[in-house]
């Protein structure tokens, strides 16, 4: 085998290993895209939309967090399950209790 058929070899299981880097991150990016378009809705000036979004995020990346193995979660593990879906879920219901509850004061 030549050197070059040898180095060909060895790049095959680096890519492998580089899509599935990438793929892992798949449930935070749907997260952080939720994150993003609340973060929007806020900068134009549509703070409950946007602060309803963002609980609806949470959310998500709680059931994401709560039901793919921990070799899968990629960033949206940062400490034991247990304790990242509680905090998501925690935070991303009073964020939507704050949304559905405050009154608008002719704001959306």
């Amino acid at each position: 085998m030549s050197p070059d058929e040898h180095h060909g070899a060895e790049l095959a299981p680096e890519r492998v290993r580089g899509v599935r880097a990438v793929l892992v991150q798949i449930p935070y990016l749907l997260v952080m895209l939720g994150v993003l378009a609340a973060a929007l809705f806020v900068l134009f000036d549509r703070w409950r939309r946007g602060s309803f979004v963002f609980g609806a995020a949470l959310l998500i990346g709680a059931l994401l967090r709560a039901f793919i193995p921990s070799s899968k979660a990629g960033l949206l593990q940062v400490r034991g399950k247990f304790f990242d879906v509680a905090v998501m879920t925690t935070v991303g219901a009073v964020m939507l209790w704050l949304a559905t509850s405050i009154d608008s004061l002719g704001t959306d």
